[in-house]
């Protein structure tokens, strides 16, 4: 993609975001995003075919890179050679923390549920993978589903009412394992 390309998907993304918080999911269309992004209509169908595909593209954008296995050090947080699940996860949400902007206005429209959907998808990838310590004794993909939907409703929390900058990532880890884990 060139610097064009680039600069008119970024402006399509924001306005789409500002819109979701506007206005909620159903409400918005193509005129709406296309205005606010001040482009054309074949502009815009050039990138996206549809507003759920630009809906799907920005989900998948926001956790490509959040779910990738190379870590490597970043302006954030630097998790090279922490490969552990509790370094993952506390990975993952530093990047949704980075894109809390996109990722509050997804969650707090009609889209969330689309979120979720792609965020739960991810999350069975990453609890397939790496055993909890709670899961021994029990159904392996219990243990994965059960933990998917408990981390991710953890993140809906931590996302709700500024708990982004109160709890740090590694912290909010920490309660969803401490909570995983069970009473002593």
């Amino acid at each position: 993609m060139d610097r064009r390309q680039t600069k008119t998907r970024k402006a399509v993304f924001q306005a789409f975001v500002e819109l979701l918080e506007e206005k909620g999911y159903p409400a918005i269309t193509i005129q709406d995003i296309i205005d606010r992004a001040d482009i054309g209509r074949s502009t815009f169908y050039s990138h996206f075919e549809t507003k759920d595909d630009l809906l799907n593209v920005l989900c998948e954008n926001i956790f490509d890179h959040a779910f990738s296995r190379n870590h490597e050090k970043e302006n954030t947080h630097d998790f090279t050679g922490r490969m552990d699940l509790k370094g993952e996860l506390a990975h993952i949400l530093y990047h949704l923390s980075d894109s809390q902007g996109y990722v509050k206005g997804i969650m707090a429209s009609e889209s969330g549920d689309v979120f979720m959907r792609y965020f739960k998808d991810h999350l069975r990838e990453v609890f397939a993978r790496e055993k909890h310590p709670c899961s021994y004794g029990i159904p392996p993909d219990y243990a994965v589903e059960h933990s998917v939907c408990w981390f991710a409703e953890t993140v809906r929390w931590w996302m709700e009412a500024n708990r982004v900058e109160k709890y740090s990532p590694e912290e909010v880890v920490e309660f969803f394992w401490h909570y995983m884990d069970g009473p002593e």
